[in-house]
């Protein structure tokens, strides 16, 4: 079935909204033991984040966090980090960094860590700690959000949207278009 909305043959879906996704999965895997393991935000957003869930969430069990440089892992912070997941053992490890840092990071890094799991959830780790304001439901649904995060943090998030925006429009007009190459890369 072709998705109705931008007719492309691929099947429609929904969102899975990251922070969502997080707030979920720690409360279920409380049954099960599931072990969960923070990886990202700015110096002690983590250590928040783990307090904010485990009083919500008691019985959660997070057994570890890692902050990261503003850059790509050194030799020695990547040792540094396998070896802490490997003596944590975490089911889950949730990537809390921007786009597409995160997904760079999990796909250089999930063969290495001993883990079940990474979860790419952005900025979840900054709401749930309570750092950052999240969009109200209304906001997030009518596909907006990014409008109300740039207006919470334009500093740093204008730079950002104001290249990546106007580049993902001409990227999908493009594909509607039927061109083969696609235009700015």
């Amino acid at each position: 079935m072709a998705c109705p909305s931008c007719g492309s043959g691929r099947r429609a879906s929904e969102r899975v909204y990251g922070p969502d996704l997080m707030l979920a999965v720690c409360d279920a895997g409380r049954t099960t033991g599931l072990r969960h393991y923070f990886y990202g935000g700015n110096p002690g957003v983590a250590g928040e984040l783990s307090d904010k869930l485990t009083t919500r969430f008691p019985g959660l069990q997070i057994v570890g966090t890692f902050t990261p440089p503003f850059r790509p892992l050194d030799p020695a912070e990547t040792v540094a980090l396998r070896t802490d997941v490997a003596r944590t053992r975490p089911d889950v490890i949730w990537v809390g960094l921007s786009t597409p840092k995160q997904e760079r990071f999990m796909a250089e890094h999930w063969r290495n860590l001993d883990a079940g799991v990474l979860i790419g959830v952005g900025a979840a780790f900054d709401f749930h700690s309570g750092r950052v304001r999240q969009a109200p439901r209304w906001i997030q649904r009518s596909g907006f959000e990014w409008l109300f995060r740039l207006c919470m943090e334009p500093r740093r998030l204008g730079p950002r949207y104001l290249k990546t925006n106007p580049l993902f429009v001409l990227r999908v007009l493009a594909q509607k278009l039927g061109l083969k190459k696609y235009p700015m890369d």
